[in-house]
């Protein structure tokens, strides 16, 4: 038996993309794994518009990656998704270096719902049509479900 309620991540509302793509943007994913340093993130995202970046669980990254992340999120757009593929990166559930609550502190961008390649899309499709950081964040919190989400 199927239930409408039984849906975990059904969006509140259709979210659209406006505009007119021009231009094809640079947007890279970046997945966290175990024994990775983040030493390889400031060279793969030297060339990029935007970076999806794929954390553990509601959305941590390894404590090292933190000055990295920082550098990166204050020069071009940085979203945060889980590469769980299934549930939400949080936004107060913890407050070490490289919880959700730290990364969104120094700039990142929740995806929500959303996984890394959805996440992905979405960042270049806003990128394409020259949306500025206010509407990126604005786009993620509708199209990734984090303004229908208890705040955990």
């Amino acid at each position: 038996m199927c239930s409408s309620d039984l849906l975990v991540s059904r969006p509140v509302r259709r979210y659209s993309v406006t505009g007119r793509l021009h231009g094809q943007p640079r947007v890279g994913l970046y997945v966290a794994t175990l024994g990775d340093d983040g030493g390889l993130l400031p060279s793969f995202a030297a060339d990029l518009d935007g970076l999806v970046v794929a954390g553990f669980g509601v959305g941590h990254v390894p404590a090292s990656w933190v000055p990295a992340l920082a550098e990166v999120a204050a020069r071009i757009p940085v979203v945060l998704a889980s590469r769980t593929g299934a549930g939400p990166v949080l936004s107060t559930t913890y407050g070490f270096p490289g919880s959700e609550r730290d990364l969104q502190d120094r700039g990142l961008i929740r995806a929500g719902l959303l996984d890394g390649y959805k996440a992905r899309i979405l960042l270049y499709c806003l990128l394409a049509t020259d949306t500025d950081r206010a509407g990126i964040r604005a786009a993620f919190a509708t199209a990734g479900g984090i303004d229908a989400l208890p705040a955990l």
